[in-house]
């Protein structure tokens, strides 16, 4: 089956010890396991908190939650069977759809059996006498395995704010990624939603359809585009499945790895008449591609300032109220410095008469009371909050789990200051310890799954490549981190990005957390090119040992 051969149960050998632990059974988990027990006929084992797969899209089952890559390039792309079997519904699949799609591809390829769910990792500590890694469970189980791979995800720490008086509050509240999985039901209730990132666009519409009344806490006001969603033609899924080779070409091809290429005319080569006509085409087309009008939106401020105003204008034509529509509109940073959503009739919501919008930079939120939220200015009656505040992003979901390396190092410790990996796949002072998708690779700025693929690719080819020289250790070396984190803070520096002071990207939305840059902004084809160089050069910039 593409190049996989069914193995036996790789269960650890005598001695116990498996040849790697993958911590985390999305996207990433999944296809890691494949990977090394099917390609390679390791013992691996997946050790997973949920009691199912899914990883991000286990967890997060808020209302509207769907995906922001359009379906055909949101799949896994190393098996022609897998993508002539799958056939997606929409152009933007809902959470239920994707959870799907991730079960069949568990069962498709018999990886229930080497993920042991219900299994949340507390701890891991390298045994430098013994070269492995000995991981611990919340449940006080212990694994042992030569190496430890964590597929945690970037977006999997709820981030839930330290508001005084939650405790006291005698609704209910939720985040957004710890959703109950029954639902929510919000028929009569006067609901508060706190955030308007990715996350409150997509569900801000949908709990007002359902609520009496929404009020929308905002902080920052976002830029949005028109998902244009819809389902998908029996067409565009046949071009989709006999195109396959060509899409994953352009994927692995462009800077963010979507199926689209980036114009390369500058905005302000343009005539007026022409970047309205482009934008407008891009409005309504819709998603993501709308960034890839012009070469130079996210890296000349006066391009950008073309794309933001636009958007601005169209928030004022959609939202009835100028007062509304105002606050809505942002002007605090350039336009997809943070990540930039797509919608469905987001900023059309605030025209419906149960729904109202404060602005908690004019009016910050004080206290939750018993009864709701109190802001500086009023007590807003309220029986559910909804948290839509996103994520401890990247670091976060690493750092919940007590790592320690070389001399009881901890992660914690060695990133104080911020990550600091090489290429986003090792630590210093952490062996064999490898991060899918980690802080310093491209991760959050791409279609995740081109990210992950390539990711997992490379650990199992550098795994392989270990076990055929009979290596046993590698290890990033300290320089070569260094010189990644230059370039990494080099690489978003050459783009707006960094300009977004209250991005997650910096961590900004985590009190206490240092401000870096930790995505990698210098493209996924340019990325992709960097790693093969370092595995044609026998892993310049890891240290390999027996």
């Amino acid at each position: 089956m593409d190049g996989f051969a069914s193995q036996p149960k790789a269960a650890a050998g005598r001695s116990g010890v498996y040849d790697a632990l993958i911590v985390g059974a999305g996207f990433s988990g999944l296809y890691q396991l494949l990977r090394l027990r099917d390609r390679l006929g390791l013992a691996a084992l997946v050790l997973e908190a949920g009691d199912g797969v899914g990883g991000t899209w286990y967890w997060n089952r808020y209302p509207g939650a769907r995906c922001d890559s359009e379906s055909h390039s949101y799949s896994y792309y190393f098996s022609e069977e897998l993508l002539r079997d799958w056939e997606w519904s929409e152009r933007y699949p809902e959470q239920p759809e994707i959870l799907r799609y991730l079960n069949h591809v568990a069962d498709r390829f018999d990886l229930r059996r080497d993920i042991r769910f219900g299994t949340r990792v507390s701890a891991a500590r390298h045994d430098e006498a013994e070269n492995l890694w000995r991981v611990t469970t919340e449940a006080g189980e212990s694994f042992a395995a030569r190496f430890l791979i964590t597929a945690v995800g970037c977006l999997s720490t709820a981030n839930v704010p330290n508001i005084p008086g939650l405790d006291e509050f005698k609704g209910e509240w939720y985040h957004t990624g710890q959703w109950p999985h029954g639902g929510v039901d919000f028929t009569g209730k006067r609901v508060g939603q706190i955030g308007t990132g990715s996350t409150g666009i997509q569900a801000a519409p949908v709990i007002a359809a359902q609520a009496a009344h929404l009020t929308v806490f905002q902080r920052t006001a976002n830029y949005s585009v028109p998902a244009r969603n819809a389902p998908l033609s029996p067409d565009f899924l046949r071009w989709s499945k006999e195109n396959h080779a060509e899409i994953r070409r352009v994927m692995h091809s462009t800077t963010n790895g979507h199926p689209f290429t980036i114009s390369e005319r500058s905005a302000l080569d343009a005539t007026p008449e022409e970047r309205l006509s482009a934008y407008e085409a891009a409005w309504e087309k819709g998603g993501l591609q709308f960034r890839a009008a012009f070469r130079d939106i996210l890296t000349d401020k006066a391009a950008n300032d073309t794309a933001a105003e636009f958007i601005r204008a169209k928030i004022r034509e959609i939202v009835k109220d100028p007062e509304t529509a105002a606050k809505l509109t942002a002007f605090d940073h350039p336009f997809a410095a943070k990540r930039p959503p797509i919608d469905t009739e987001y900023f059309e919501t605030f025209n419906r008469p149960n729904v109202s919008l404060v602005d908690v930079r004019a009016s910050p939120i004080e206290r939750i009371t018993p009864r709701g939220i109190e802001t500086r200015d009023a007590e807003h009656e309220l029986d559910v909050i909804v948290f839509a505040t996103g994520f401890d992003a990247m670091t976060g979901p690493l750092l919940n789990i007590d790592i320690r390396g070389r001399g009881g190092l901890r992660l914690k410790d060695a990133w104080a200051a911020g990550p600091r990996t090489y290429l986003g796949l090792g630590v210093p002072g952490f062996p064999n310890l490898f991060t899918v998708t980690g802080p310093g690779s491209p991760s959050v700025l791409c279609n995740m799954p081109v990210a992950i693929e390539q990711h997992v690719e490379w650990i199992t080819g550098c795994i392989e490549h270990m076990r055929k020289r009979g290596l046993g250790l590698i290890e990033a070396e300290a320089d070569a981190a260094d010189r990644w984190v230059e370039h990494v803070n080099e690489a978003a520096d050459a783009t707006l990005l960094p300009q977004a002071s209250s991005s997650w990207y910096l961590g900004a939305n985590v009190p206490g957390k240092p401000r870096v840059f930790m995505p990698y902004a210098g493209g996924m084809a340019w990325y992709r090119g960097i790693c093969e160089d370092v595995a044609a050069k026998g892993y310049e910039g890891f240290a390999l040992a027996d």
